[in-house]
């Protein structure tokens, strides 16, 4: 099982780790990972490995066999097993997409439907909803996702058990896509002020400390996908 460095602080930049396995795919494994994998929308970090001081680069992240996480190289890697490796992600894409997520989670609050698909990239995100009518005031959203990031909530995150959550279906709001579980435990992401709950829900991406590392968002398109579902866009104006 891959120890997921993400999940216990997504501001790492570097780490080293020791390589667990060559995958029948050329795959490369590591017994602790700073890489996220592909996985609720959200897209498998690139970065490098640096061994004996040569630089390998790694394409993309996917998540393998068990609690596997699968850093997929640029070009076929020859490495022993136990080999020290240094990994570093690039982070101006990791970063892009911890703004872009959490703002996401912003706007399953200011739309409060149920959430029936998700996608992530660094330059925009967007939510599908379980919603028959346009929304009748777009600018209103627009301006309520930027009320919230200008308040400078904070994001922290917290573990319950699957039986918790079983217990507490409210806390699913997709869905299409089933939480984070399996291991025995589910991560929750909170959003709040003081004892002001903004939002509470599993998530098992990256997600910036505070709102205002989002910056000014701007609404996008809302597109009718179904006669149930619209599809609302949402880019990210600035770097704070």
């Amino acid at each position: 099982m891959t120890v997921s460095l993400y999940e216990r602080d997504a501001y790492l930049r570097e780490a080293d780790a020791t390589l667990v396995a060559i995958n029948d795919r050329g795959g490369v494994i590591l017994d602790r990972s700073l890489f996220y994998p592909t996985g609720g929308g959200q897209p498998g970090d690139s970065g490098a490995l640096v061994v004996d001081g040569e630089t390998i680069r790694i394409a993309t992240t996917v998540k393998g066999d068990g609690e596997d996480i699968v850093l997929v190289p640029e070009s076929p890697v020859e490495l022993l097993a136990g080999t020290p490796v240094l990994q570093r992600i690039d982070w101006d894409k990791r970063f892009a997409h911890m703004r872009v997520h959490t703002a996401l989670h912003l706007l399953s609050v200011v739309i409060p439907l149920p959430v029936t698909g998700g996608q992530i990239s660094a330059e925009k995100g967007r939510l599908d909803f379980d919603m028959p009518t346009a929304p009748d005031d777009k600018q209103a959203i627009e301006d309520s996702l930027n009320d919230l990031v200008e308040r400078d909530l904070e994001v922290t995150d917290e573990w319950i058990s699957d039986e918790e959550l079983a217990a507490n279906p409210g806390l699913v709001k997709t869905m299409s896509v089933k939480p984070p579980s399996g291991r025995g435990k589910v991560r929750l992401v909170r959003i709040s002020k003081g004892d002001e709950l903004v939002d509470l829900q599993p998530c098992g991406g990256t997600h910036v400390r505070t709102t205002r590392e989002i910056g000014r968002l701007r609404l996008g398109k809302v597109e009718k996908k179904s006669r149930l579902n619209r599809r609302v866009n949402i880019h990210p104006l600035e770097i704070p």
